[in-house]
């Protein structure tokens, strides 16, 4: 046989055993993988690039024998490209052809973490005729709060064993909540951080994105829309100043010795933290957690902000008191507190090591402290202009 001459005949040759398959769910589930190669290599529309792709692939290939079950499945798998409406089953392809994209949602469910870090979503979906259409099935999404992007997605033929699976887990930890979801709520959700997901430069190098996203999306696209409003998070209740003086005046920040501490540097640190929250999705900065702790701690704070000795002894006893308090204020188990302290412990000489180094300084974060180091005033133009002329190269 020659070898494929175009990316149309290459996927042919791939899926030329697709009519030895079994169900239509482990066709969707091969026709998906082979889609996932054209999401793989887009530099950035995925979705776009996937449909694009589909709707050519179906001008291109015509019915012909070798095509017709391979057209069926990708216009199930994407009904919204050009030409997909036209492909009906065909007589020469297998039986379970005509159940492709024929499925139900039985089930929407929603767990993760206490601190807000992630979600996992859950939906079930059952085929009109499980014989020729296949096992109740499962689309699974993680959207991560704290980079805003559906983290991963994935199709599993075993329903009843990951639910169980995921029940079990969330009873015997506390720290992991589980609820029935409302179905748009879910599609919502997962289809607002997939298409941020969709644009990444580069995908997340672990779990099923690229593969499973054809089929995810086309059970996804099933669920209705949202009509409520969206669910509120716990949150304190205060933002801005009002915050910032509710927490000065915290019996958390009383434990740490804040009140009595210099008012400049304890109110420069406890805006580092308000300057983080906004950086994330959500900017919501009671949203604490061992990750967020750690996101600021050993990243941003070193990126964003110049420190002088008296920040860097401070900024760890104002996060200490931050932890305490914002999870007071949004109702965490107690279990939960104490893991983000313990975790922040451990993260506080790794933090005064960074700052000693400075290799985590942005380049313009590394001329500020250059700056200060020599005496200059970085708010004083004509100081800077000054130095600059000071030190540019004869």
């Amino acid at each position: 046989m020659p070898a494929p001459q175009t990316a149309y005949e290459a996927v042919l040759h791939a899926a030329r055993d697709v009519t030895k398959l079994g169900c239509a769910l482990d066709a969707e589930m091969l026709g998906a993988a082979l889609l996932g190669s054209v999401y793989q290599v887009a530099d950035r529309h995925r979705a776009d690039a996937v449909r694009d792709f589909v709707g050519q692939f179906l001008s291109k290939t015509g019915p012909v024998a070798e095509a017709v079950t391979i057209r069926e499945v990708f216009a199930a798998l994407v009904p919204d490209a050009d030409g997909a409406a036209a492909v009906g089953h065909d007589d020469r392809a297998p039986s379970w052809g005509a159940q492709l994209g024929r499925v139900r949602p039985t089930g929407c469910f929603a767990y993760g973490d206490v601190y807000g870090d992630q979600t996992s979503y859950v939906v079930t979906f059952a085929y009109e005729d499980s014989s020729d259409g296949g096992p109740e099935h499962a689309v699974v999404a993680v959207v991560d709060h704290n980079i805003g992007i559906t983290k991963d997605l994935f199709v599993t033929a075993a329903a009843d064993t990951l639910l169980s699976q995921v029940r079990s887990l969330c009873e015997a930890d506390e720290l992991i909540w589980f609820r029935t979801e409302d179905p748009g709520r879910l599609r919502d959700e997962v289809g607002r951080h997939l298409e941020i997901t969709d644009d990444l430069s580069e995908l997340p190098s672990d779990g099923s994105i690229a593969t499973d996203r054809a089929l995810a999306a086309a059970r996804l696209a099933l669920l209705p829309e949202l009509t409520t409003p969206p669910l509120e998070e716990p949150s304190g209740g205060l933002a801005g100043g009002d915050l910032a003086r509710d927490f000065a005046d915290s019996p958390e920040a009383a434990a740490e010795g804040l009140p009595d501490a210099d008012l400049n540097s304890f109110g420069f640190c406890l805006s580092l933290i308000l300057d983080h929250a906004d950086s994330l999705p959500g900017g919501d900065p009671l949203r604490w957690s061992p990750a967020v702790a750690g996101l600021f701690l050993l990243d941003w704070v070193h990126r964003r902000a110049v420190l002088d000795i008296d920040d860097a002894a401070m900024l760890p006893q104002v996060v200490r008191a931050w932890t305490a308090y914002a999870g007071r204020k949004r109702g965490l188990p107690a279990a939960a507190i104490d893991q983000t302290r313990s975790v922040v412990e451990e993260l506080v000489p790794e933090f005064a090591r960074l700052y000693s180094t400075g290799e985590r300084r942005s380049p313009a974060t590394a001329a500020v402290a250059q700056l200060i180091a020599e005496g200059v005033d970085p708010s004083d133009t004509s100081a800077i202009e000054a130095w600059l002329e000071a030190n540019r190269d004869d």
